[in-house]
Parts: C-alpha cells; sequence; structure tokens
C-alpha cells in the first residue's frame, strides 16, 4: 500500500540526521496521499537508519493503522489533526533541532534578521505554548501558530520544531532552512541587537521568492 509513498519516506527521514536535525530515535516525518488521505508515517521507536518500507506505517486520517506491523509515532494524532484542519499540507516534519530548539525553550520566535529568512519564512518563525505528547494537543497548538502565518514553520514552547509543505519533501526542507536560521540568529544574538529588515522589504522578499525565484 502506497509504497512509492513509503520509499520516499524512507529517503527523506534519513536528511533528518544528515542535516544534524535528529538525535537517536527523536524526530518523524509524514505524507498526506491526496487521492486516497491516508497518511503514511515513521514507526515509533525505530533508529532512521533501520526504516524500510515495510516497516512505514499507514494510517488514516483519523490516525487508525490501516497497513503495517510497527506500532505509529507518538506524533500521529497531532500530523492528522493538522492534515484534517489544514487541508493544503500534504507533507510534516518534526525535528528537536538544537538552535531552533533553544529558541523554543524561551517561547521565542526565530527573528527575521537576514533575506533568506524573507525569503523562505517571510518573517518570523513563530512559537506556539506548550502541550504535552500522545495526543492531538501539540497538533492544535500548530495549527493555531501557524494560522495567518506566511511561515511553514513553527517552534513548540520547551519542545521543538513542526513544518508542513505540500509536499513532505518541501516540508524537510523548511526544517533544515529553520534550523540554518536559528543558528545564524543564535549567533547574531551573541553579538548583540541584529539590525532588522524593513517589514516592507520581507514582503518583497517574499513576493520574488515565491513567484519568481527557481525554475
Amino acid at each position: 500500500m502506497l509504497e512509492k509513498l513509503k520509499e520516499e519516506l524512507v529517503q527523506l527521514h534519513l536528511e533528518l540526521p544528515k542535516n544534524n536535525l535528529v538525535a537517536w530515535t527523536s524526530g518523524n516525518i509524514s505524507a498526506r496521499d491526496p487521492e486516497t488521505n491516508l497518511v503514511v508515517i515513521k514507526p515509533s521507536g525505530v533508529k532512521f537508519p533501520d526504516l524500510t518500507r515495510d516497516n512505514m506505517v499507514v494510517v488514516d486520517i483519523e490516525g487508525n493503522i490501516v497497513d503495517g506491523e510497527y506500532k505509529a509515532s507518538s506524533d500521529t494524532a497531532s500530523h492528522c489533526y493538522i492534515y484534517r484542519h489544514m487541508p493544503e499540507v500534504g507533507g510534516i516534519v518534526h525535528t528537536h533541532s538544537r538552535y531552533a530548539t533553544a529558541f523554543a525553550t524561551h517561547g521565542r520566535a526565530i527573528p527575521c534578521i537576514t533575506t533568506a529568512m524573507g525569503d523562505e519564512f517571510g518573517g518570523d518563525i513563530p512559537c506556539g505554548g506548550f502541550a504535552l505528547i500522545g495526543g492531538e494537543e501539540i497538533g492544535q497548538v500548530v495549527v493555531e501558530t501557524l494560522r495567518g502565518s506566511r511561515s511553514p514553520a513553527c517552534l513548540l514552547q520547551s519542545h521543538g520544531v513542526f513544518t508542513v509543505g505540500p509536499t513532505a519533501e518541501k516540508a524537510v526542507k523548511a526544517a533544515v532552512m529553520t534550523e540554518d536560521n536559528a543558528a545564524i540568529a543564535w549567533a547574531s544574538l551573541m553579538l548583540g541587537t541584529p539590525l532588522t529588515i524593513d517589514p516592507g522589504d520581507i514582503d518583497k522578499l517574499y513576493d520574488r521568492y515565491t513567484n519568481v525565484y527557481g525554475q
């Protein structure tokens, strides 16, 4: 079932440790199949190098397992909540990447202080409130935090990072860029008070990157 999507997720999960976004078994990626509305997600507690098509888990949009012999990620209910309330989302990534999570431990947004961040996020990366793991509560915070924001990423207080995208690959890209910009912002704050970018210029950067940049 959804073998191509499972294989894509196996390869995308390898990008998380490669980009220093996760440690041991923490973090996960899911993807929603637009035709069936089924969701493929990482199995709980399995190390990234051990992931295969055979141990990926398929759930319905409510989080019920429909294919797979492993337990689904402990974040499955929250992933499914996000899919149900943000139908434009086709992929979700969760990490505890170091620099971004450092901002989350302060309940603090990552400030938009570079043109690259203006391009990718269209402003600050917001930070939502605290929620415990296991139910839909984290998903609720993500939806509330991203509603009305151009950012494909948000932080969760004292927890980590969630990113979304129209595809799982784009959600992974957002996770990589979140940590890269968090590291830049952290280093900049160590040097003092960063210079700011005019909101009108951030709008122009975001518009160019969204509508002109690339092939």
